[in-house]
């Protein structure tokens, strides 16, 4: 019984250290154990300006170097959403947005593109959103109701029967 428990232990920790995951060769390693990836923003009009994350990046086309984890999503640094905005070049164009999920306090995480594309020509498409919904005593029906407890009518008498509890001194 003992010659099994002296190969078992050894034989559990070689395969318990061999299943770490390890980062593959050649790839660039980034802050909280995150790994580059190269993503190529491009525009129906070259030379559009790319910002990411509120910094200018380049004139499309541009790579951007994008930090996240290593199963291929965004990592989350402290905000919910990487944007990366396409700003216009002449009048008649638009400005163009993407934002990702960065998976934030339990929000949806995003997988990172290998490119992005933005049509400068096309108008962003406005989203509508369901307003929430009515409850009573929530606006527009005035604030919501209070319970201020029973009204007090007065000095209150009672009187108990039951068995009687002498205090001995």
């Amino acid at each position: 019984m003992k010659r099994i428990w002296i190969l078992a232990v050894p034989l559990t920790a070689v395969m318990f250290l061999a299943g770490c995951e390890s980062v593959p060769p050649g790839v660039e390693r980034g802050p909280h154990g995150t790994i580059a990836y190269d993503v190529l923003v491009d525009a129906s009009q070259p030379g559009a300006r790319i910002e990411a994350d509120g910094s200018f990046v380049g004139n499309t086309p541009v790579h951007l170097k994008i930090f996240g984890d290593k199963d291929g999503t965004f990592h989350d640094f402290g905000s919910y959403q990487y944007v990366v905005r396409g700003l216009p070049l002449t009048t008649n164009q638009f400005m163009q947005v993407r934002a990702f999920g960065t998976g934030r306090h339990f929000t949806p995480e995003d997988r990172i593109p290998s490119q992005i594309y933005f049509d400068m020509n096309q108008r962003m498409p406005v989203y509508e959103y369901a307003p929430p919904p009515v409850v009573y005593g929530y606006p527009p029906y005035g604030p919501p109701p209070y319970y201020y407890g029973s009204p007090y009518y007065g000095p209150e008498f009672r009187v108990y029967m039951g068995p009687r509890w002498h205090h001995r001194h």
